[in-house]
């Protein structure tokens, strides 16, 4: 399943948001313009679903309190809202739509409380859920929490309960992956950082584990010619999990390089792409172009869309980026990509103009059309310079 619409009022520095969504979701604007809290939005959707240590209540918390969700535009109207349409294949009727708002109380505990939750079976247009009802109006304590965290209430729509709760949010730091073991056994929850990376690998079935490096190692070849045969191993004397490859060098004999050794670039993508064949719900990528060289950049839109065609189950992927060699990719087509662009009434979450559709469809590239350098009173000046 992917999300195939996603609306937000007085969320951070958004006051209204409205955008349609791809399978791919690039997500570009200037410093500070609000690409990390759009992420956030699905994250956030994630801590409320989640089925152990999950909630609205900490969700928000984790975050600082309402007061730091909350829009500093929303003066008149205090409530924030999150609504998504959630469908199984892209350009496909919506299965799902689920709606998220809650605000302070407003009474001497100022409890964070639910004013509405609704989740509608778009097949049959039939409300499964819709809060506050009478039940909630009887006790308000059941409005401090909702019906998507409780097993016992979201029986008719756990596929979307669960579609959030698999939810992953990946931004790797080769730094911490090398030296684990040196950094003792404490991960940040959900392992944001991929300091757990081998040992997921570790858990996964010899089979599968051995077909996804397979995989990943025939992409690989584009970005890392040298590098061959990689492979799982665990180490003889203490039974630390570890990849290693062959690297073809100089010498007459190839060297076998464990992951201490792969370049920082070349364990980011390892992480985007067995992330890519892992799940099958949402991967949130922020700025994948670390630690890679341009040539490399260049490649990573195709890097995940090869991944994306050989997964059993092909992930939506949300990605923020500032990088232009990225979006110069030709193939990246104008409606996988979102736009922020700061005004004095919030950031602004924008799809492209049918003028720039056309321009990125008579052949410009995203980078040329949409990055932040590029001002709207230019975009018709483009198609003069066009042979």
């Amino acid at each position: 399943m992917l999300i195939t619409r996603l609306k937000l009022k007085n969320w951070r520095n958004f006051k209204k948001v409205d955008v349609a969504l791809r399978d791919r979701v690039y997500v570009i604007g200037p410093n500070a313009s609000g690409k990390s809290n759009l992420l956030d939005v699905i994250r956030f959707l994630r801590d409320v679903a989640k089925a152990e240590g999950g909630g609205l209540q900490k969700a928000v918390k984790d975050r600082g309190g309402i007061t730091k969700l909350r829009s500093l535009l929303a003066r008149k109207d205090p409530e924030v809202s999150i609504e998504v349409e959630i469908s199984e294949r892209i350009d496909t009727p919506p299965l799902w739509r689920y709606v998220l708002s809650f605000r302070s109380e407003g009474k001497g505990r100022q409890r964070l409380v639910v004013s509405k939750e609704q989740v509608v079976d778009l097949k049959t247009a039939k409300d499964l859920i819709l809060r506050p009802n009478l039940e909630d109006k009887k006790d308000t304590d059941r409005l401090t929490q909702t019906y998507l965290e409780q097993i016992n209430t979201n029986k008719d729509f756990r596929a979307v309960s669960e579609f959030f709760s698999n939810v992953t949010y990946l931004h790797l730091v080769p730094q911490l992956l090398k030296h684990a073991d040196q950094l003792g056994g404490y991960r940040l929850e959900d392992d944001p950082f991929g300091q757990a990376f081998l040992e997921r690998i570790a858990k996964t079935q010899e089979r599968t584990q051995a077909a996804r490096l397979s995989k990943i190692g025939e992409v690989l070849k584009v970005c890392v010619p040298n590098m061959r045969n990689l492979r799982f191993k665990r180490d003889e004397v203490t039974g630390t999990p570890h990849l290693e490859a062959l690297y073809e060098h100089w010498r007459p004999d190839a060297g076998w390089q464990r992951e201490d050794q792969f370049s920082d670039g070349t364990l980011r993508l390892l992480g985007i792409m067995w992330s890519l064949l892992e799940g099958d719900s949402l991967l949130l990528l922020e700025e994948p172009e670390l630690s890679l060289n341009e040539d490399i950049v260049r490649q990573i839109h195709r890097l995940i869309w090869n991944m994306q065609r050989q997964a059993k189950y092909r992930r939506q992927v949300f990605i923020t980026t500032h990088s232009e060699a990225l979006l110069q990719d030709q193939s990246i087509n104008a409606r996988e990509v979102i736009r922020l662009e700061p005004t004095k009434d919030g950031t602004l979450a924008l799809e492209a103009l049918q003028e720039e559709v056309e321009l990125i469809s008579s052949g410009y590239t995203v980078a040329e059309v949409l990055l932040p350098k590029t001002k709207p009173t230019q975009v018709n000046q483009l198609s003069l310079f066009k042979p």
